[in-house]
C-alpha cells in the first residue's frame, strides 16, 4: 500500500507541475511585478476556456497532492 501511495504522489506532483507550467503568465516582468497586483485585484479579466480549466485542475492537484503527503507520511511514520 506504501508503494502504490508514494507513486500516486508522484503522478500528482508531475501532474501540478505540467499544469503549472502550461499556465500563461499574468505579470510582465518587472512592471507587472509591481503593477500586476493591481490589476490582478482590480481587473475586468475573468479566466475562461482553458485558462480556467487550468486554474481549477491546479486547486484540485495541488488538494490531492498535500492530502497525499500528508497520508504517505502517516503511513510511513507507522
Amino acid at each position: 500500500m506504501d508503494v502504490v501511495l508514494k507513486i500516486i504522489l508522484v503522478v500528482f506532483s508531475i501532474g501540478l507541475i505540467a499544469v503549472v507550467l502550461l499556465q500563461r503568465g499574468k505579470s510582465a516582468g518587472l512592471s507587472g511585478a509591481i503593477s500586476g497586483g493591481a490589476e490582478h485585484l482590480f481587473g475586468k479579466q475573468k479566466a475562461r476556456g482553458i485558462d480556467l480549466f487550468l486554474q481549477r485542475l491546479t486547486i484540485g492537484l495541488a488538494v490531492g497532492f498535500f492530502i497525499l503527503s500528508l497520508v504517505v507520511a502517516y503511513f510511513v511514520k507507522n
